[in-house]
């Protein structure tokens, strides 16, 4: 007799002696059976699920550039997680108010965020009110920095390649004859 046989009986037999008190009729042979068809039947497969990180990217991409497949999972998480649905909901909102240059709406969107129960969006409504008006500006108005923050970045890097050796006199030079 093979060794999985032999290692079968006494299982079954177990089995069979705990279950007959509590009231099974039926005979060893049967729950052996069961035992084997259990044993041999193949276990079904399941995928894994998406991890934070992965659903995260979903949520920050673009809904058309995802895959079919990418929109079916975030669609499914997003029916099982009502929290994860109101974040994507603020997320894409959000996104729209920032590609779109639509200051004007960001009022009502920290509204919206603070009337759901999400903790962390809250904090950073509460951030965005610190400085409303200098946000709502950024967003709508055409005019930005970006100019003098290359600058400010170009002599930080030109102080770090001089790696501390020279004052200030130095630096002002350098900064002057590199534009």
């Amino acid at each position: 007799m093979p060794p999985s046989r032999r290692r079968a009986r006494p299982n079954a037999w177990r089995l069979w002696e705990e279950i007959v008190p509590l009231g099974y009729q039926g005979n060893c042979q049967r729950v052996r059976a069961y035992l084997h068809d259990k044993r041999t039947s193949p276990q079904p497969v399941t995928a894994r699920p998406p991890s934070p990180r992965t659903v995260a990217g979903w949520i920050l991409r673009h809904p058309e550039t995802l895959t079919e497949a990418e929109q079916h999972q975030l669609k499914a998480i997003r029916t099982n997680c009502p929290e994860l649905d109101a974040l994507a909901r603020h997320v894409r909102t959000f996104a729209t108010v920032l590609t779109g240059c639509q200051g004007e709406r960001l009022p009502d969107l920290l509204d919206a965020v603070r009337q759901d129960d999400l903790p962390s969006l809250h904090t950073l409504a509460a951030g965005i009110d610190r400085d409303r008006d200098a946000v709502i500006a950024g967003l709508t108005l055409p005019w930005n920095s970006g100019v003098i923050e290359g600058r400010v970045n170009r002599i930080k890097m030109l102080k770090r390649r001089m790696l501390g050796r020279a004052g200030l006199a130095l630096l002002r030079k350098r900064a002057l004859l590199s534009l």
